[in-house]
C-alpha cells in the first residue's frame, strides 16, 4: 500500500514538475513577444515623429507658394476673392417675431375671477360628474 502511494506522489510530482516547466517556458515566451511588441511600437513612435515633422516643413507657405505658382495656369487656380463668400447684405432678415394670442388666457383668468371652473364645465359637459 505505501509502495503503491509511492509511486502514485513520484507520478504526480514529475506530472507537477512538468506542468511547472511548461508554464514557465509560456511565460518566457509572452515575456519576448512583449519585448518586441515594445521595440516595434518604439520604432514607429520614432517614424511617426520624423512624418510629423517633415509634414511640418512640407505645409509651411514658404515651400508651398513656389508650388502654386508653377502650377498655377495647368490647374487654373487663383487666390480667393471676397466676393466668393458673399455679403451680409444677401442674408435674409429674421422674421418679425408675433405676439402670442392672449385672448384664452384673458378668457380663462375672467372666467376664474367670476367664479367659474372651466373645468367643471367640461365635465359637466361630458356627463363626467
Amino acid at each position: 500500500m505505501i509502495r503503491n502511494l509511492n509511486i502514485f506522489l513520484i507520478f504526480t510530482s514529475v506530472l507537477m514538475l512538468s506542468g511547472v516547466y511548461a508554464i514557465k517556458f509560456s511565460i518566457e515566451n509572452t515575456a519576448s513577444q512583449r519585448t518586441e511588441l515594445i521595440a516595434q511600437i518604439d520604432s514607429q513612435e520614432g517614424e511617426l515623429s520624423i512624418l510629423k515633422a517633415d509634414e511640418a516643413v512640407l505645409s509651411q507657405p514658404g515651400h508651398i507658394g513656389p508650388i502654386v505658382a508653377r502650377h498655377e495656369l495647368a490647374l487654373a487656380i487663383a487666390p480667393v476673392k471676397q466676393e466668393q463668400f458673399g455679403a451680409f447684405e444677401a442674408l435674409p432678415m429674421r422674421p418679425v417675431r408675433q405676439q402670442p394670442n392672449t385672448s384664452a388666457m384673458n378668457s380663462l383668468f375672467e372666467s376664474l375671477a367670476a367664479g367659474v371652473d372651466p373645468i367643471d364645465a367640461i365635465l359637466e359637459l361630458e356627463g363626467i360628474e
